[in-house]
């Protein structure tokens, strides 16, 4: 794989990360990917390489958008918790207290903890999406 280019930045500091980074391609077969790491508000990776398709026509670029799917649960769990640990969130509260529009078609008592794990019983993809279709808000 000695025509993967990396583009972008690492701070030295970061040179395992960058290491990884190209050990997903080389060892594990990843098409494209990015990857950025903010530390004290200071950009200290922004990498990208590959592919933004399968079949390899399209180069990944700096700004390539993806979807993420879940990737963000984790975060929304530790500041959920860490709010919670403050007085700030009540897991037993209703969504609508801390978002009132959230209220609208009957979802009005639905608690907080509900979203959290997946009981609130909201609409999710049943049926596989067209790419256009991930993109359209």
């Amino acid at each position: 794989m000695g025509d993967l280019t990396i583009y972008g930045d690492c701070d030295p500091r970061f040179e395992r990360v960058r290491g990884t980074f190209v050990e997903n391609f080389q060892r594990h077969g990843e098409v494209g990917a990015a990857v950025s790491v903010m530390v004290d508000g200071h950009c200290a990776v922004d990498l990208w390489a590959g592919h933004a398709d399968q079949a390899k026509t399209r180069a990944w670029e700096r700004d390539t958008i993806v979807n993420v799917w879940s990737t963000t649960k984790g975060l929304c769990a530790m500041c959920a918790h860490r709010l919670a640990d403050h007085g700030q969130l009540d897991f037993e509260a209703p969504v609508a207290k801390y978002w009132p529009e959230f209220a609208q078609a009957g979802k009005g008592m639905i608690p907080v903890s509900y979203l959290l794990n997946h009981k609130a019983g909201l609409a999710a993809i049943r049926a596989p999406l067209r790419d256009e279709e991930l993109f359209s808000w």
